[in-house]
């Protein structure tokens, strides 16, 4: 799954939030290093259009929709830009400095979970996508990233390896 271009396992791989690991987790998080390419940015474009026409096809639109559709834009932007996964938003956020993302946040935490938005919020956000949308493309095309993983070698043998173990 790691030569797939799939940003939601790398997601899963790099995560803070880790049940059990061990000495092939942590030798696999280092080889998966390998496995990021330019490439990615499809899966962002493609989870973030994914992920905007559902909270377009509220009515009202809620608010915590839209911070996810944030949350995939940066995450794919920050990996175009540095080649490591971060997908927490307010983390992000710290490089991007976005004001309104604050804002959304507290609202989704202090709000009723059900938080909506009104028309021009709506209108704003949308020009914000599209900025960031656009962001990710150029970023992808500008990218030091690799057109090609270089990890597939190094899988097999972790994964020849952990079968033996078991």
């Amino acid at each position: 799954m790691l030569l797939k271009r799939n940003g939601y396992v790398l997601e899963q791989l790099y995560s803070p939030l880790v049940v059990q690991s061990g000495p092939a987790h942590e030798e696999l998080k280092e080889i998966a290093k390998g496995c990021v390419t330019r490439h990615h940015s499809h899966h962002y474009l493609g989870f973030a259009a994914t992920q905007w026409n559902l909270f377009q096809k509220e009515s009202p639109p809620r608010v915590k929709p839209l911070l996810y559709v944030y949350r995939v834009l940066l995450t794919g932007i920050h990996l175009m830009r540095t080649g490591r996964i971060e997908s927490n938003l307010i983390t992000l956020n710290e490089d991007f400095g976005l004001p309104y993302i604050e804002e959304l946040v507290s609202r989704k935490i202090h709000g009723a979970e059900r938080s909506r938005l009104d028309t021009p919020e709506v209108e704003f956000h949308q020009t914000e996508y599209e900025r960031l949308v656009s962001q990710l493309e150029g970023e992808a095309a500008v990218s030091t990233l690799p057109e090609e993983a270089a990890c597939r070698d190094a899988l097999n043998d972790l994964l020849v390896r952990v079968r033996l173990r078991a």
